[in-house]
């Protein structure tokens, strides 16, 4: 199979509490909420966020389970995700004024040189942020 047949769509993740969760993708971290609909059939929300439109890049499917009470155990299997940024002392200094929590300080990787720090969103999910730039 060639690589052109197929295409990025999304990343889901569970979130609990989906204001806290579109707020911190869509205010601190800028993206775009794309779509959003309720199935009360199911119980459950489906809103879509990211830094462009879905024909043309993948983006974040948050699903909120309105019955969830409880905080998602994220497991060992899900690593992270990763988004570039130009400058990441000064994004990583923004996002603490902002109330974001830097759980890994912005500085070259462990056997590399490629700067990188990591962030938790509010149901503790691990983002990458690696400096592409500056």
């Amino acid at each position: 199979m060639a690589a052109a047949e197929f295409r990025l769509l999304h990343t889901m993740i569970r979130v609990q509490n989906l204001e806290k969760s579109l707020d911190f993708y869509t205010r601190i971290l800028g993206m775009t909420l794309l779509r959003q609909k309720d199935y009360p059939g199911g119980e459950f929300t489906l809103a879509f966020v990211g830094y462009g439109e879905e024909k043309e890049t993948a983006v974040i499917e948050l699903t909120h389970n309105w019955g969830q009470t409880k905080p998602y155990e994220l497991g060992n299997g899900f690593g992270h995700i990763a988004l570039g940024v130009a400058d990441i002392y000064a994004v990583c200094d923004r996002l603490k004024a902002e109330g974001a929590s830097v759980v890994r300080e912005p500085g070259p990787m462990k056997h590399g040189s490629t700067h990188i720090a990591f962030i938790e969103d509010p149901d503790g999910y691990k983002i990458e942020l690696i400096q592409t730039g500056g």
